[in-house]
């Protein structure tokens, strides 16, 4: 069911700016954030400098990486970083209203091999409506839609009656310390909206994700008497095999939000380094990966499910029985999280993007990897993502995105503030 426009919603959704929407997106899409990097933090203070001539209230500050790592709550990282800036910018309402939070990363994934590409990643192309380059929709799109959502209200002269706030982050990629760093700083609101590409839907849940080493130890030799050593290779073999079956077994009864995906909770191995020299037997292997994580797993029981799996592989195996496998958990860590059942912020997202659309209301699902939404959620703040984008084109060489669904997801945004907040 559609709502009938306020005075106020209309003049905010006349305010958004196409143009600009599109003008924004090549030009944060030149800058090449991968997460960890110089570009990251420049990518920051250039949004703030935007986000400072639109008349928005900007804080942005250095993060203090020592005191966050050493938080027992820190939620991890996998790349090396010197620095990392948060930025928040606010419409101010008025005090004692609701706050409603409108978060996007800025970081992006490293563009693989360029030869995939059918030019450079961090220059942007557009054929028609549709924009290509890294980032594009995870999640450069949908920051973008956010700003366009509060240079919208605030050029409209319309006043919240609680705040709208801005959460641009960091670290996404790699764990999240940028949201984790941007809560601990103080910035909470009453619901949140993560623009994550979503594809025209609503994700109202997150399976999570860890990262996993696995390191086996072989025994070198000289190729040419191979019989003498122990291939590290071929001693991880019965472990790989091991581990097929664990995602069989954990993917058997998924929560219903997830059951369109083949494989809701994915296993996968991702690198795989062993040996040091062609002649020689390699002497070690070590395999990093990524185990999903159900919706309402403890991640603490999981890593034992999958330790248990590799311990049992080790005990049937004539060499890894007396030299096992040795299981660590480096990197990120993404525990699942949801909107509670039943909360309103799904009904008014909902009812923003038909009114804004003028089409249906969108279906909620799950998503089946991990994403800011548990630390908001776990923040005790009510948190659900819509996005411009299919997150199916994410870190791949064909990223791309429309800016037509950039705008409509600017509007509903727009609507969803306005709603959240109120009016005055």
């Amino acid at each position: 069911m559609r709502a009938k426009l306020s005075a106020e919603e209309s003049a905010a959704l006349e305010a958004v700016d196409e143009a600009a929407v599109a003008a924004l997106l090549l030009d944060v899409l030149a800058v090449p954030s991968v997460t960890g990097s110089a570009a990251e933090s420049e990518l920051q203070h250039h949004l703030a400098r935007h986000l400072d001539r639109l008349g928005l209230d900007v804080d942005l500050w250095p993060m203090d990486l020592a005191a966050l790592r050493s938080d027992p709550d820190f939620p991890g990282a996998e790349v090396p970083r010197e620095e990392a800036w948060g930025l928040v910018a606010s419409l101010p309402g008025a005090a004692g209203g609701p706050t409603v939070i409108l978060q996007g990363h800025v970081d992006v994934v490293p563009p693989g091999d360029l030869a995939q590409w059918a030019g450079d990643p961090f220059v942007p192309r557009v054929h028609g409506d549709v924009v290509h380059a890294r980032g594009a929709c995870d999640m450069k799109a949908g920051v973008v839609a956010n700003i366009a959502a509060l240079a919208a209200i605030r050029a409209s002269g319309v006043r919240p009656g609680g705040s709208v706030a801005g959460h641009f982050v960091v670290g996404e990629e790699d764990g999240g310390l940028g949201a984790f760093g941007t809560l601990r700083r103080g910035h909470r609101g009453d619901a949140c909206v993560i623009s994550e590409p979503t594809g025209g839907t609503l994700i109202t849940a997150n399976a999570g994700a860890l990262t996993f080493r696995i390191t086996v130890p072989g025994r070198s030799a000289h190729a040419s008497t191979r019989d003498a050593g122990v291939s590290a290779i071929d001693a991880y073999t019965p472990i790989g095999a091991a581990l097929a079956r664990l995602e069989v077994v954990r993917n058997k009864v998924p929560d219903p939000l997830m059951a369109e995906y083949p494989i809701p909770y994915c296993l996968s191995v991702g690198m795989v380094r062993a040996g040091d020299w062609a002649s020689s037997v390699p002497g070690l292997l070590v395999a990093d990966g990524r185990l999903g994580l159900r919706l309402g797993e403890e991640p603490a029981a999981a890593r034992a499910e999958f330790e248990l799996c590799v311990a049992q592989a080790c005990a049937d195996d004539p060499w890894l029985r007396d030299h096992p496998a040795v299981v660590s958990w480096p990197g990120g860590r993404f525990a699942s999280g949801r909107l509670a059942p039943g909360h309103p912020l799904r009904e008014v997202v909902g009812t923003a993007h038909a009114d804004a659309t003028g089409s249906p209301g969108p279906r909620e699902r799950g998503a089946p990897y991990g994403s800011d939404l548990r630390l908001y959620a776990a923040a005790g703040i009510p948190t659900l993502q819509y996005g411009p984008g299919d997150v199916r084109l994410a870190h791949g060489p064909d990223e791309r995105v429309s800016l037509t669904e950039t705008v409509a997801v600017a509007r509903t945004l727009v609507l969803t503030a306005l709603r959240t907040a109120g009016t005055r």
